[in-house]
């Protein structure tokens, strides 16, 4: 049985990360391959209790503290729905990953960005994404589109988001080969082909 890909999506709030994966998972589908959807935080099952705190709790939550839900929730969800599914030949997609908790914590934050790295490869047990894609736009666009009704990270201010975007600009520049940048501005076709573009690339090698 061929090994499947684990393919994440990233960026910041507002981007439209959700709209081109659940885009690329149809089209998959329709190319004949098997797809898995899931997401950090809140994948099936435990992980949708902890995003329910990540995000709504209306307690004071520590950044430190912050950052080990998330690593929770991300081992869960890489030992339970992630790693079975690659090894069955699925494509999983992941609606943010390890650069998440790198861009909102440690460049977002201020926490220690090597200890998080060490953190995420616990969490991982050393796994990477195949491939992940990081679609960019300016904070000021990003927070029009999240709207007023926004979740606790959401609400974390404009400089908070603009060290989150710098963040992973900087992600990207460290790993080209499995990070690939897209500019979220266009539309929403025009950054679904881009996407389909790597895609095949990534999957015909």
């Amino acid at each position: 049985m061929k090994k499947g890909l684990f393919i994440t999506f990233e960026g910041p709030d507002g981007c439209g990360k959700t709209t081109q994966m659940n885009l690329l998972a149809e089209y998959l589908k329709n190319s004949g391959k098997e797809v898995l959807l899931t997401r950090e935080p809140g994948g099936k099952g435990l992980g949708e209790k902890v995003r329910e705190i990540l995000l709504n709790y209306e307690g004071p939550v520590s950044d430190r503290c912050e950052s080990f839900l998330f690593l929770a929730d991300r081992a869960q969800n890489i030992d339970i729905i992630v790693n079975p599914a690659v090894e069955e030949g699925k494509i999983v997609l992941c609606d943010r990953h390890i650069d998440s908790t790198v861009a909102y914590q440690g460049y977002g934050r201020g926490l220690n960005i090597q200890r998080i790295n060490m953190l995420n490869d616990i969490a991982t047990n050393g796994k990477k994404p195949d491939l992940t894609f990081v679609f960019d736009i300016d904070v000021e666009t990003s927070m029009k589109r999240v709207g007023k009704d926004k979740d606790r990270l959401e609400s974390a201010g404009i400089e908070f988001h603009n060290r989150v975007r710098n963040g992973y600009l900087e992600l990207a520049k460290q790993e080209p080969q499995r990070i690939k940048v897209l500019d979220a501005s266009k539309t929403i076709d025009e950054i679904h082909n881009n996407v389909i573009n790597i895609i095949e690339k990534t999957i015909n090698g």
